[in-house]
């Protein structure tokens, strides 16, 4: 046997080797995303289906991880990040006893409230509170704090004069909650509510007309229980807005002009 042939040889070793390892190595990696993806989910993380695939689902699962948490925004699962999963508690509503959204606007959250306390979280991105020009008129990118009502929803793609929005949720004004295919980790819209676009179908079906939307952050909180406990008060303010209470609702005959803040936007909420 000559040179070139020992050679050979220990090169096919060397590749059946790596090719041998190689399997194990990506069952483990399989096994760590699996894991990550179901302790998020038990935790109420809004992730997708528990199946070993790092996608936009699971990186979105991990970054309101991470947000919640107040850790570093990464969007990447490492061995650390995983072992703070292990050790994390669920995220806590600021209200329980009723369905409902909360958006926390410190943390940048989402979180779609169940009657008993359980949640799903996603990351938002909101308003950045810088002037824009929007049709010649300057405004704010303020996202409004106070408790809504989803008033008026649209379906699939629609264009407006500050962009695109994505299956979008209107709570006061031209401000909705809606996907976008750009949810930065830090405020960055002209008002409304971003959230992935893999979640934004489904979080719109969740999100019935009526459905209650507290926003806050760490100075400001209004509580909806009282709209509870007297369903009239909340059918008064979905009069208010032009939405028919009768047993089924429907949206109001005029949709809103613009995703972006023109004026000060009435807040369904008691002075």
């Amino acid at each position: 046997m000559n040179v070139f042939q020992t050679f050979g040889l220990v090169l096919i070793c060397l590749s059946s080797v790596a090719v041998a390892q190689q399997p194990r190595n990506e069952r483990l990696r399989i096994a760590q995303i699996k894991e990550a993806e179901r302790l998020l989910s038990e935790r109420g993380y809004w992730t997708s289906p528990v199946n070993g695939v790092f996608d936009a689902g699971t990186r979105s699962a991990v970054i309101a991880f991470q947000k919640w948490n107040g850790r570093e925004v990464t969007g990447e699962l490492t061995a650390n990040e995983l072992e703070a999963i292990r050790a994390s508690a669920s995220p806590r509503a600021r209200e329980t006893g009723y369905e409902h959204v909360e958006v926390d606007l410190d943390r940048q959250v989402l979180m779609v409230v169940q009657e008993d306390g359980g949640v799903r979280v996603l990351p938002t991105s909101t308003g950045n509170n810088k002037s824009f020009t929007d049709e010649g008129q300057e405004s704010i990118a303020y996202t409004p704090r106070g408790r809504f009502l989803v008033y008026y929803k649209e379906t699939g793609w629609k264009s407006g004069s500050l962009g695109r929005t994505y299956y979008a949720n209107f709570i006061s004004g031209g401000v909705a909650i809606h996907g976008s295919r750009s949810v930065p980790s830090e405020p960055a819209s002209h008002g409304c509510i971003r959230i992935p676009m893999f979640a934004a179908r489904e979080a719109s079906k969740l999100l019935k007309l009526g459905t209650i939307v507290l926003v806050y952050d760490k100075l400001s909180f209004v509580s909806a229980k009282d709209w509870v406990k007297n369903p009239k008060l909340k059918e008064a303010a979905l009069a208010s807005l032009g939405v028919e209470t009768d047993y089924v609702i429907e949206p109001p005959a005029t949709k809103p002009k613009s995703m972006g803040v023109r004026k000060p936007l009435p807040r369904l909420t008691r002075s």
